[in-house]
């Protein structure tokens, strides 16, 4: 099929040199085939009929990525390409790997793996994930090497200057970093670590609640602050879909910002965080789980020293240490902070917080102010990634905001005060088509546009490529 196409172009196939970006991926299907599978013995002559369907099912597994990410891609590219013309070059190669054969085709082979797969061990399971992985991780190292004949606008770094350009990266944390809301793991470890009513206390220690009192604390804030920030929320939205205007949506956030400041007072004055020891909250950050990619997003970002990037996580956790530890886990301890932090008296907290980041108008603040202690000796290009109603400021102040996750409150939000809410890929397909045409590649900020993913991997994709 491949053939035809190129035949078309004028292009003799055997006269061309294959791209080794091919051969590897080739060399990988032909040796998994023949048996030849890392960590696996060799399976000899195949003598058994389940022999042969494990290596059957190996097979499968390392080329049903290729039927899927071609059948994926011929139908992203056809919902964004205008194929009306006959002569477009392409035409032939996405109207086959969109077609309904072909999709039908991609799960079919699907289909086929997990047949194969029914009779497999839980370790052969294990090794047909990997594959998997290798091969579509072949598949897009395949495609990245590519020669591009024409300047592009992703990866984002691609047109970066360390000398003359400075990256800078901003994040929140809750729920776009992490995939438990902080405040959840710090309750739970208020509640475990309570001591019993039979235990000897030091003299000096901080008086605590019980644990049953601890946990029917923490549930009427909770259920206290859902029904208020619901509340919060209908008091400021417009009758009426308006316009974008960035200074109204500011305004309008301010009423949210007494009730963020108005909750955490609450938490404070209900004695709930008191006497949780830093060595609890540390261990806890450690084992934080974080959203996938995430932490190699910021792991490639700060090991690429010519990029001349700067990160900063701006959050309204209670506890910045939670956040440090977290990331500590990961290697990187040079990420700067910037939430509210506990008081501690010998390692325990006093149930005080030095609130810092209560607000969206805190955050936006805290964005501003670092870009204002950076010199002027470069240009400044911002990225903000964030999830809720506390980050839209942000997001629309930076010069990319990107929006992880599906909070429909900040949606609904966004969308009443004119915020245009846009899939990151088909708007990376239309800026590449005006800047193919002689357009501007530049970003800023304050446009009332906002970019979605799903993932980390695709702000990765977008941000450095792979």
């Amino acid at each position: 099929m491949h053939d035809s196409f190129v035949q078309e172009w004028g292009i003799d196939p055997a006269k061309e040199p294959v791209n080794p970006a091919t051969t590897r991926y080739t060399d990988f299907l032909l040796a998994t085939a023949s048996g030849k599978v890392e960590g696996v013995k060799a399976p000899g002559l195949l003598a058994t009929p389940f022999e042969r369907t494990k290596v059957a099912a190996y097979t499968v597994g390392a080329m049903t990525p290729c039927m899927r990410l071609y059948a994926f891609l011929g139908k992203e590219i056809q919902a964004l390409t205008d194929l009306e013309d006959d002569n477009h070059p392409y035409k032939k190669w996405i109207d086959s790997y969109s077609s309904e054969n072909f999709q039908a085709s991609a799960l079919q082979t699907e289909d086929l793996l997990d047949k194969l797969s029914v009779s497999l061990t839980g370790e052969e399971l294990d090794i047909i994930e990997k594959l998997y992985n290798q091969a579509m991780n072949l598949e897009i190292g395949f495609f990245s090497a590519q020669p591009l004949a024409q300047p592009t606008v992703v990866p984002l770094i691609k047109e970066h200057n360390p000398a003359e350009d400075r990256l800078v990266i901003f994040s929140d944390f809750d729920l776009t970093c992490t995939v438990v809301d902080s405040s959840a793991i710090l309750a739970e470890i208020a509640i475990v670590t309570v001591p019993r009513s039979d235990q000897s206390q030091p003299e000096n220690h901080i008086a605590r609640m019980s644990s049953t009192d601890l946990r029917n604390t923490w549930d009427l804030l909770s259920r206290q602050y859902t029904e208020e920030y619901e509340q919060c929320i209908e008091s400021i939205m417009p009758p009426d879909k308006e316009e974008f205007n960035y200074e109204i949506l500011c305004k309008a956030l301010e009423s949210l910002s007494d009730f963020e400041q108005g909750a955490n007072s609450r938490v404070i004055e209900s004695g709930v965080l008191k006497g949780l020891n830093f060595e609890d909250i540390k261990r806890a950050g450690e084992r934080l789980i974080l959203q996938n990619g995430c932490t190699n997003f910021f792991q490639n970002i700060a090991k690429n020293e010519k990029l001349n990037a700067n990160v900063h996580v701006l959050s309204y956790c209670w506890c910045a240490d939670l956040i440090r530890s977290a990331f500590s886990s990961g290697g990187l301890d040079g990420l700067s902070i910037h939430a509210n932090e506990f008081i501690f008296e010998e390692s325990m907290s006093t149930g005080e917080i030095v609130q810092k980041i209560e607000s969206p108008t805190d955050k936006v603040r805290a964005f501003r102010d670092i870009l204002k202690n950076y010199t002027d000796d470069k240009k400044n290009l911002t990225v903000y990634i964030g999830d809720s109603v506390g980050d839209l400021l942000c997001l629309l102040q930076a010069d990319i905001g990107i929006v992880i996750g599906s909070s429909l409150s900040l949606r609904r939000v966004g969308s009443q005060f004119g915020v245009s809410f846009v899939p990151l890929f088909p708007a990376l397909v239309e800026k590449q088509k005006v800047y193919a045409e002689g357009g501007s590649s530049c970003w800023k900020g304050i446009s009332g546009t906002l970019y979605t993913v799903s993932s980390w991997a695709e702000i990765h994709a977008f941000v450095l490529g792979w």
